[in-house]
């Protein structure tokens, strides 16, 4: 198993920051990653929203959100170094490596089991849904001609 992991740092920005100053802390993070043996892979930054309760006075503030790859010794000083910046009102670090293993193998374990075809047929037309053109045995009934009690099958 390899030593490098994959990693989501969220972090909220408090919104006296200016868009600027959030460039500015990204950039310091991502070389603090960049120091410690890991690498940020891609970077959202979500912009300014509200906050679920209030964080020292702010109701709002700028969510980013982060994919790192490092080995995971990195973390305890990754997060020291995160709670010192005066700037950061929260940040969470979670692996996502296993989870996104497992949601790609059952994605294609999905498209193995259900190819996507195209039918030719309307979506109306009942040898349009059967697989391989075959038809139904079964007449198809509206709701007019539908029988009153569904106690009785016909055969």
């Amino acid at each position: 198993m390899s030593d490098s992991r994959q990693y989501e740092l969220l972090y909220v920005v408090s919104p006296v920051v200016t868009e600027d100053g959030v460039t500015e802390l990204h950039a310091r993070i991502e070389e603090i990653v960049q120091q410690l043996g890991g690498s940020i892979e891609q970077t959202d930054n979500w912009g300014r929203r509200r906050l679920a309760y209030e964080i020292g006075r702010h109701r709002d503030g700028t969510y980013v959100l982060e994919l790192i790859n490092a080995p995971g010794s990195i973390l305890s000083e990754l997060d020291r170094r995160l709670r010192v910046m005066d700037e950061l009102l929260r940040h969470l670090i979670v692996r996502v490596d296993e989870d996104l293993r497992k949601a790609a193998r059952a994605k294609a374990r999905r498209e193995a089991k259900n190819p996507t075809t195209k039918s030719v047929g309307s979506a109306s037309d009942p040898a349009a849904v059967q697989p391989s053109g075959e038809t139904s045995d079964v007449p198809s009934v509206s709701a007019v001609e539908a029988p009153a009690s569904t106690t009785e099958v016909n055969e």
